[in-house]
């Protein structure tokens, strides 16, 4: 099969959270064992850096990897979901996985693939997983896809633990309060390996303590890292990721980590790892910015730095996928905002209609377009030099147009 071919494979013919839903989550790990066991357990053949969260895990999984990279360290980067291309989810050094790669692995184990019925996600992990033992990386910097407890990753045993934060996301498969999706998250602390909390909340923070001191794991509070790097990922809220960075870092014991590995790491994340969409710059007079948060947590805090900006008018091309609790997350918009609502091509969009009318009922105007690009071209349209347009509500959305 060409690289086209095996996507369309692997897209068509496995069950994907990101095109299903609930129907794809399996909370379980037996596939995912028994597919390391049919590799040769690659996770056993390098070390690595976990990253759970509900929101900042991407942008902490780039961050930690740029500065393994400028301390001079082969470092391999799984991250979900892509924006563009598949091959962003498994990386070198920056580089992305080679499509020869991705080809060979999906024609050397289709068979079990096809006998076990594995998800994409499971097989996905045995690919990085592969990959970074072939390449022999120095480190791995994982980042969770969902949960912790049950997620594919989670048969590694990295050198550090690093939980971002706790918010109402996936709330049909990991709980319907915080305590229990921490407990979900709490799933990736390992016995004897030091965890990293990036921030304290009063009903999660003692799940994570009382977990990590069963396993007898030493817990870090990175809130109480005092430190003054800036990072290239814009936005405020990055500060409370870059502490958790830091605070990691310094649990990698046998790592040569210097203060200037951390500041140029931090400097040129988005050079040296390839990230996009977190508070990403498209365009200028007028400025466009999209980012790819998609829950309440996440879209508060990228409102909130929006309306630190100075412009015109606030143009806001919105869409999302079905199952968002849109009374939680609607309120937090701006009302004199001007709204253009659209449909990302995924089989899981919500109706732009649907959007539209339900917006209505919290005040929120616009009209509705037929894609991402449409809305967008909408917006540019109308506005002027020194007015902002923001992108976003869903990674899908942003994929569209970065």
């Amino acid at each position: 099969m060409t690289y086209d071919q095996t996507l369309n494979w692997m897209f068509g013919r496995l069950s994907m959270y990101q095109k299903q839903g609930q129907s794809a989550f399996n909370p379980k790990l037996t596939n995912t064992i028994a597919f390391a066991k049919h590799l040769g357990n690659p996770e056993l053949g390098f070390r690595s850096i976990h990253v759970a969260g509900t929101n900042g895990k991407g942008s902490t999984s780039h961050m930690l990897a740029s500065v393994l990279q400028e301390a001079g360290y082969k470092v391999g980067l799984y991250t979900s979901p892509h924006l563009k291309d598949f091959r962003e989810r498994i990386k070198i050094n920056g580089e992305d996985v080679t499509e020869d790669f991705v080809v060979d692995f999906i024609a050397k184990n289709k068979t079990f693939l096809e006998d076990n019925q594995l998800s994409f996600f499971e097989m996905t992990v045995g690919m990085a997983f592969r990959y970074f033992a072939d390449e022999k990386v120095d480190i791995a910097v994982v980042e969770v896809g969902l949960g912790g407890r049950f997620d594919s990753t989670n048969i590694i045993t990295p050198e550090v633990s690093l939980i971002t934060n706790i918010g109402y996301d996936h709330t049909d498969m990991l709980g319907d309060t915080l305590e229990k999706i921490a407990w979900e998250k709490a799933g990736i602390i390992k016995p004897d390996v030091p965890v990293v909390i990036s921030e304290y909340d009063e009903s999660t923070f003692p799940v994570f303590q009382s977990v990590a001191k069963e396993v007898n794991s030493p817990l870090f509070l990175a809130a109480e890292t005092s430190c003054s790097y800036k990072s290239d990922l814009l936005g405020d809220y990055q500060e409370k990721n870059i502490k958790a960075v830091v605070t990691v870092l310094k649990q990698l014991k046998s790592f040569q980590i210097s203060e200037g590995h951390i500041k140029n790491g931090l400097l040129h994340t988005v050079k040296n790892t390839g990230l996009m969409g977190r508070w990403q710059k498209m365009a200028e007079k007028p400025t466009v910015i999209c980012d790819t948060a998609h829950n309440k947590e996440g879209l508060s805090i990228v409102i909130n730095q929006i309306l630190k900006q100075a412009f015109g008018k606030l143009h806001i091309v919105l869409g999302f996928v079905k199952g968002k609790k849109l009374d939680e997350i609607l309120p937090l918009f701006p009302k004199d905002a001007i709204f253009y609502f659209c449909s990302p091509d995924i089989l899981r969009a919500m109706d732009a209609k649907v959007l539209q009318q339900k917006a209505a009922y919290f005040s929120l105007k616009g009209e509705v377009y037929g894609s991402v690009s449409e809305a967008l071209d909408a917006a540019k349209n109308r506005a002027s030099e020194d007015d902002f347009i923001f992108v976003g509500g869903s990674n899908f959305v942003v994929a569209e147009i970065v």
